[in-house]
């Protein structure tokens, strides 16, 4: 059976009670509780995930630093980042980890695709790429989730219309001169309730396109 999902507009949220707020859902969710979508923009934060092996720290000391339990390393949030946040029942959904973040990353990929910009994803760092007119490869969007008890949490972030400067005292996602970019910056006129509005229905789009696959050939494998 299609299982629906819940979208929830959060406004500005802080972080930190966010993520707590993420792992409270995930711990007491029943298996009879629907999938969450969560979109949300963050004060000004560091986010360092748990892979913390050779994080320079960053730079500066009027942003405020916050250990998270997702995967990956450093990143920033600010307000004009679009973060949608993926409470999603794996097994029940048929989908591991692998296919989710091939999930997100294509649904990026597509939304762009419709403003005109072209943009890829890369096997050894998950998250959604441009090629800029100088040929520089530049980040837009990044994930980071966690998973347990075969459920996930945490999510994306695209960047819209914000202050990218925050990025420079840090090595984004653990990479020493990763070039970041953001929608406004590629031509792209629409807002961010517009970019956010269209990211959600995309998501919604492909995860019930990814689960009709799947169960199509969970059926077949039957027949």
């Amino acid at each position: 059976m299609q299982q629906p999902l819940v979208i929830r507009r959060l406004g500005l949220t802080e972080f930190e009670s966010t993520c707590q707020a993420m792992q409270r859902f995930n711990t007491e969710r029943t298996p009879d509780m629907l999938d969450e979508l969560w979109l949300t923009e963050h004060p000004p934060v560091y986010s360092l995930g748990l892979n913390r092996r050779q994080v320079r720290l960053p730079q500066r000391d009027d942003i405020p630093t916050v250990f998270t339990d997702r995967g990956g390393k450093i990143t920033y949030h600010g307000p004009g980042q679009i973060v949608i946040y993926i409470l999603a029942d794996l097994e029940r959904r048929r989908l591991n980890i692998r296919s989710l973040v091939s999930l997100l990353e294509n649904t990026v990929i597509e939304l762009l695709a419709d403003y005109g910009v072209i943009a890829v994803s890369r096997k050894d760092a998950p998250g959604v790429y441009v090629q800029l007119d100088n040929s520089q490869e530049a980040k837009i969007a990044s994930l980071g989730l966690r998973v347990k008890n075969n459920c996930c949490y945490h999510g994306l972030s695209l960047n819209v219309d914000m202050d990218l400067s925050p990025f420079e005292a840090i090595d984004p996602c653990g990479y020493a001169g990763l070039k970041v970019v953001q929608t406004k910056d590629l031509g792209i006129d629409a807002d961010m309730q517009a970019i956010s509005e269209h990211l959600l229905q995309k998501l919604s789009a492909n995860f019930e396109q990814l689960q009709n696959s799947a169960m199509t050939d969970e059926m077949e494998k039957h027949d």
